[in-house]
């Protein structure tokens, strides 16, 4: 399997905004459900759990968390991210919406860009849970 993180730049610029979030949405599901099951407990109550960290409103709190420690790269992908056109699901909030996918479009790009120290640093931050 190639690495992605080496193909994803071969025309020299990043993926658009949706494109990180939607590589960003799986890394934060997979860090949040994997912490989760490496803490142990029945596959429902973890289920249960993960839920309440990967939905809109707890990832907008989130990114409100780590929103000063951003970089000016990093703040250019959340803003342009916030900003891009997109429907919300009928459940979530507009507004916790579009800063849930600003917050997986950083993670996206962490993690496309092997920022992995970064990455984990902010996760923590996020879901208050150590990687």
């Amino acid at each position: 399997m190639p690495d992605i993180r080496m193909s994803v730049f071969e025309h020299g610029q990043l993926p658009g905004a949706l494109e990180l979030a939607l590589v960003g949405d799986s890394v934060y599901d997979l860090f949040v459900r994997s912490h989760l099951v490496l803490k142990g407990g029945r596959v429902k109550d973890i289920h249960k759990n993960a839920v309440k960290h990967v939905n809109a409103h707890a990832q907008a709190m989130a990114l409100d968390r780590i929103e000063t420690e951003l970089t000016e790269e990093e703040a250019g992908i959340v803003r342009r991210a916030r900003n891009a056109k997109q429907t919300p699901t009928k459940n979530a909030d507009a507004g916790d919406y579009h800063k849930a996918t600003a917050l997986e479009a950083l993670f996206g790009f962490l993690y496309l860009t092997g920022q992995k120290e970064r990455l984990d640093r902010f996760m923590a931050l996020c879901t208050n849970m150590e990687g």
